[in-house]
């Protein structure tokens, strides 16, 4: 709204608790000046009803609602404040009271007179309704004190808001909306606004309408993950009203009752969708001396609403409770009772036991309900328990670290993660502490959330009174218990949504973590609880010895290693290096320990989940890998035990690969030197990943292949060498040929490491072995390679050539055969080439119908060189060419190109040809001449077998070319006219054909 509306007002007098006025938008250069009437009820301050003559339909009241406030609150002279109505009537006699009727009425006769007219007959009937009752309503005397007041809130545009953002499928700005509309829930809370709840109501009545629900139950699909992310908020959002300290026990048993009937209902989405495992409800923690089978893991049907549900157990009464969120100076009195001593620590301060994400819940319940002093004073005593556990945790760790190391597994395990849990009890108490040390823009503490995109700004805030370290601020409270949370050993959730939740929350939480600036007092925290979770065995994800279902700690320990580097390198390095195991991947014993401890249960080792975001855990156990190979270049000590780690534990070769790639490139930088010992463990990388592939199918294999090669030449020409000598164990004979070796000995390598002449030499040497050893291990593949490499030495030249001859009469295709058939020409072998063409040709085979066959231009080739060897060697090619060849165009082709030239011009040494041109009335043209006349007889029948009338015309011109060829012997003619008396014959029921032939050939 323009500021504008100051000038624009006409406002009526406050009337009891009634206001109204006009609003005029001020005109522009588009639209007029509009005016607009606003009418608002209020109550007990609070706004209890509005109405406005701009018809917008909203859950937010409108601007020329909000104008008419501002303008009452900023300017209260300028409004008169008048008695309600009723007082006003009081004072007047009847002939005033008949005037101010009278008037009203003529002002608004067209509106009011029906009403008017109406009521004057109710009120002068003695028995009307009107008339049993005393007294008469006034809309500006506002309600009884005895009355509920609230907030005015359009129900009706609440339920077709959602209605529309969930028929949107909850995508993109529809989802966006309904998280703004939980967020308004969540500061009407905060405010103490009754309609908090019943816009809540409102909201989830339409959620368990989205018809998609009874759609997706149909189908058995999963819902969006979007969707699934709604609901659980508000599953905890429905927790939280539930926990409200102050709530009045009528409205939680209604509300109780209607999260009842919702969650009975088929439809109504279940906790972590079709998949679960024993987990505690909210009043109870994990049992701590109970063996689980397979079958104990299944449980009762636990929808979005069944942790709210569960809140009916608790309450707020516990004087313990009540002393803590009370009070910042709460400690143990001097004289202990023995039921005392369990709620303090050696410190005396309080502590609360309760299950951890029962007891966060209620610091989220203080916090969302507008009570943030004490939601801080319980995350306080919350964080109090949780180190005194992990001390106690530590101690019977050191008391079973000989036995547990010797064994190297364990059964010890937390069912129950707290990061990815429904209720994010960690992410809640991180927000509360974080929250009392944020600066708002003018470095004044605020006390709320934001979401805003600026990243936040945080002080040291010590903590209150009755803290025995008085150093200790919430901000390293906040660090602390996020470090503890991410830290925790859990074993994996069952099901998609459940492990993804998993991830998305850990990264969240880490996001958090770093917008803190470390400074020396958030270092020092940083520093101890890694010691801590280093220490902790089977209770911290960081321990040596976990449960092999455990959620792995990569990204955790990335962000770990990445702010202690600059302060505590050995640390870090420890602690990545710690992290970067992948147990569920690895070998470990079936047995274990079946020791049960506090707030731990033994799994027994054989169920075994599906772990559906394996891919996206194993990416990121690279990327810490990466990380530490960034960090670590120029120390040959950590580079190595780096790369003894990623050996040990990375698994996927698609990874190593990468990680190779990083190490090359960080390695090998354009502005700066090389880093020689980086670079060759990337090489060991590089050849780790070759021996994983060698015998697996991999599409990136070539590339990985290249790669490696170009690797080791920039590392030099022993790491060359090396790979030549050991080709077996690293590539097929086809990659050690055509990529390794020819690379290898390539002017391009030679120039980039400037090889002198014994380098060179060692090298092609090298090349030449590895050749004649794939070309006697796949001939087939790799002969021609091998021939190509061995071309400067006659000896390996030779060897290969052997090779070659010997193999063709194997499994060796006319294809492979006359590719190197056509190399020896090319290298002024023409024999050796005429050779290997004639058992190329032998393994040949045209039929008739074949006349596009790729190897016709091999045949062609072959008879062509054959030719041009003498008549000799073109009699010696004829038969196998008449063998081979039954494609009547093919073989007439080669008779053509037979008779145009002389044969022998190939200037073979110590031949001459006589220069006269082949008969082929005479041998050898004359079989080649039989054999095409008689292909192209048998192609006549045989495409006259199934000839339709479109392929006539076609049909026609092939008797054309045959004829061409009939016509070559003297008696050709004759011959040529029986055959088409014989086609007349034969196929005299083809009229139209026969009509056509005729009409061509007489």
């Amino acid at each position: 709204m323009s500021v504008g509306f100051e000038k624009n007002f006409v406002v009526a007098p406050f009337r009891g608790f009634h206001l109204s006025g006009t609003v005029t938008e001020l005109a522009t250069a588009s639209e007029p000046a509009v005016t607009y009437k606003v009418a608002i009820s209020f109550d007990r301050c609070k706004i209890t009803s509005v109405t406005c003559g701009c018809g917008n339909k909203d859950i937010f009241y409108c601007a020329h609602v909000v104008a008419l406030s501002l303008y009452r609150i900023r300017k209260p002279d300028q409004v008169k404040l008048r008695l309600p109505i009723s007082e006003t009537l009081f004072q007047m006699n009847r002939d005033q009271l008949q005037k101010f009727i009278q008037y009203l009425i003529t002002a608004h006769h067209t509106e009011v007179l029906p009403t008017a007219q109406k009521l004057a007959d109710e009120i002068l009937s003695s028995s009307s309704e009107i008339n049993q009752v005393n007294g008469a309503p006034d809309p500006t005397a506002g309600a009884s004190i005895d009355d509920e007041n609230c907030w005015h809130l359009d129900e009706e545009q609440v339920k077709e808001q959602v209605k529309l953002f969930l028929s949107q499928g909850g995508y993109c700005g529809s989802g966006k909306q309904l998280s703004s509309m939980f967020a308004k829930v969540r500061e009407m809370l905060r405010m103490r606004d009754s309609n908090g709840a019943r816009m809540l109501t409102l909201i989830t009545e339409q959620f368990m309408a989205d018809p998609r629900l009874t759609l997706w139950r149909q189908q058995g699909t999963n819902m969006t993950d979007k969707c699934r992310q709604l609901w659980d908020e508000l599953g905890a959002l429905w927790v939280c009203i539930i926990l409200n300290p102050h709530c009045k026990l009528e409205e939680k048993s209604c509300w109780l009752q209607q999260l009842q009937k919702w969650s009975d209902l088929d439809v109504c989405p279940l906790e972590d969708g079709n998949y679960g495992h024993e987990l505690p409800n909210i009043t109870n923690a994990l049992p701590q001396n109970a063996i689980h089978s397979p079958d104990s893991l299944s449980r009762p049907r636990r929808t979005v609403f069944t942790r709210a549900i569960e809140g009916r157990e608790l309450h707020w009464q516990d004087s313990h409770l009540q002393r803590i969120i009370s009070s910042d100076v709460y400690t143990a009195p001097a004289c202990q009772r023995e039921s005392e001593r369990l709620l303090f620590n050696s410190q005396g301060q309080p502590l609360w036991l309760e299950h951890v994400p029962t007891a966060c819940a209620r610091v989220d319940a203080l916090r969302s309900h507008g009570y943030p002093k004490e939601a801080l004073r319980l995350t306080v005593a919350i964080i109090n328990t949780l180190r005194l556990q992990q001390q106690q945790q530590l101690e019977i760790y050191k008391h079973q670290k000989k036995e547990l190391l010797q064994r190297g597994t364990t059964t010890i395990t937390n069912l129950e993660g707290w990061v990815g849990h429904p209720l994010d009890p960690i992410g809640c108490l991180f927000l509360t502490l974080t929250e009392a040390c944020r600066l708002n823009d003018d470095g004044y503490l605020e006390m709320s959330d934001m979401n805003e995109s600026r990243p936040p700004v945080y002080q040291h805030v010590p903590v209150a009174a009755g803290s025995p370290n008085s150093s200790e601020s919430y901000l390293s409270l906040a660090l602390e218990v996020a470090l503890m949370g991410l830290g925790q050993q859990r074993v994996m959730p069952e099901g998609l949504y459940a492990q993804d939740k998993v991830c998305r929350n850990e990264e969240q939480l880490l996001s958090q973590l770093q917008e803190l600036q470390l400074d020396d007092e958030l270092v020092q925290t940083l520093q101890k609880q890694c010691i801590l979770l280093l220490e902790g065995g089977p209770f911290s994800g960081l321990g040596e010895v976990i449960h092999r279902e455990s959620v792995p700690m990569h990204t955790f320990a990335k962000y770990l290693f990445s702010a202690l580097l600059p302060h505590d390198p050995d640390l870090s390095y420890k602690l990545a290096l710690r992290a970067m195991r992948l147990p569920v991947l690895e070998n470990s014993a079936s047995a274990g320990d079946t020791s049960h401890l506090h707030h731990t249960v033994s799994v027994v080792p054989s169920r075994y989940p599906r772990w559906f975001t394996l891919g996206h855990l194993e990416s990121q156990q690279c990327e810490l890998a990466s990380t530490m190979l960034t960090a670590a270049k120029g120390d040959t000590l950590r580079l190595r035990t780096i790369l003894e780690a990623i050996q040990k534990h990375i698994h996927s070769s698609s990874l190593i690969f990468k990680l190779a790639q990083d190490a090359f490139k960080i390695a090998t930088p354009t502005d700066s030197s090389t880093d020689s010992t980086l670079l060759n463990v990337a090489l060991e990388l590089g050849l780790q990943v070759m021996r994983m592939t060698l015998s697996t199918l991999n599409w990136r294999r070539r590339e990985m292949v290249r790669w490696l090669v170009t690797c080791a030449t920039e590392v030099g020409v022993r790491a060359l060498v090396s790979i030549l000598q050991s080709w077996y164990t690293l590539f097929t004979p086809t990659e050690a040929t055509s990529i390794v070796a020819a690379t290898a000995v390539s002017h391009t390598t030679i120039l980039r490491l400037s090889l002198d002449y014994p380098q060179r030499e060692e090298l092609a040497s090298c090349a030449r072995t590895l050749a004649l050893q794939c070309a006697m291990k796949d001939p087939q593949s790799c002969a021609l390679s091998a021939l190509t490499l061995c071309e400067k030495d006659h000896i390996a030249f030779e060897a290969a050539y052997q090779i070659a001859i010997d193999a063709a009469a194997g499994g060796m295709t006319h294809s492979q055969l006359f590719t190197i058939a056509r190399y020896m020409e090319l290298r002024g072998y023409p024999l050796r080439a005429f050779k290997l063409a004639s058992l190329a040709m032998s393994h040949l085979n045209l039929a008739y119908n074949q006349d596009t066959h790729p190897a016709i231009n091999d045949v062609l080739w072959a008879c062509a060189l054959s030719h041009s060897l003498g008549k000799n060697e073109l009699a010696a090619l004829i038969p196998l060419v008449v063998k081979s060849v039954h494609c009547a165009t093919v073989l007439s082709d080669i008779l053509r190109r037979c008779t145009v030239t002389a044969p022998g011009l190939a200037g073979i040494p110590g031949r001459r040809s006589s220069g006269k041109l082949m008969s082929t009335d005479k041998a050898p043209l004359r079989q080649l001449l039989d054999a095409t006349i008689n292909a192209y007889i048998n192609t006549t029948h045989s495409r006259l077998t199934h000839i339709s009338p479109r392929h006539y015309g076609e049909f026609i011109e092939f008797l054309s070319k045959a004829r061409e060829t009939f016509l070559l012997p003297q008696d050709g003619h004759l011959q040529f006219a029986q055959f088409i008396d014989n086609l007349k014959q034969i196929y005299k029921g083809k009229k139209k054909l026969m009509l056509l032939v005729r009409e061509r050939f007489g």
